[in-house]
């Protein structure tokens, strides 16, 4: 059984509330991956873009659901990627593990962001790779 949660003020059904640019959820999606792009050289960008993508996927439409899922997709497994280059960082195959993270980290956001304008959904937001 659902549940209704009611705003304090009124009888209605309360929205959700959620973080969204002025030009639309679109523009979201774009400011995500651009943290992305940051978060390669910064990685508290990336934590701000995969909150915003957690926040923002429930209401989106399919097309730019598939966005989000890609984008926190990435976000996990670049977290492992990166983690699995530092601990091998004591050999010297960790330094061939971080070169395989960033390019792998650049080509999948350049991906989404040229899916995104042209508007359409990500075609496999489940892939591990690029496609």
């Amino acid at each position: 059984m659902t549940e209704t949660k009611y705003s304090l003020h009124t009888k209605e059904p309360a929205k959700r509330s959620s973080f969204r640019l002025p030009e639309g959820e679109k523009g979201t999606v774009t400011l995500i991956y651009i943290l992305y792009l940051l978060g390669v050289f910064l990685p508290a960008f990336t934590l701000v873009g995969v909150v915003l993508a957690y926040i923002n996927r429930a209401d989106a439409p399919d097309w730019l659901y598939s966005h989000y899922r890609f984008q926190i997709r990435t976000f996990w497994l670049s977290i492992l990627l990166f983690f699995i280059g530092s601990i091998l960082l004591i050999i010297v195959i960790g330094q061939l593990v971080l070169l395989f993270w960033f390019v792998w980290a650049m080509v999948r956001i350049i991906k989404g962001l040229t899916l995104l304008s042209r508007d359409e959904a990500h075609p496999n937001p489940d892939t591990y790779l690029f496609t």
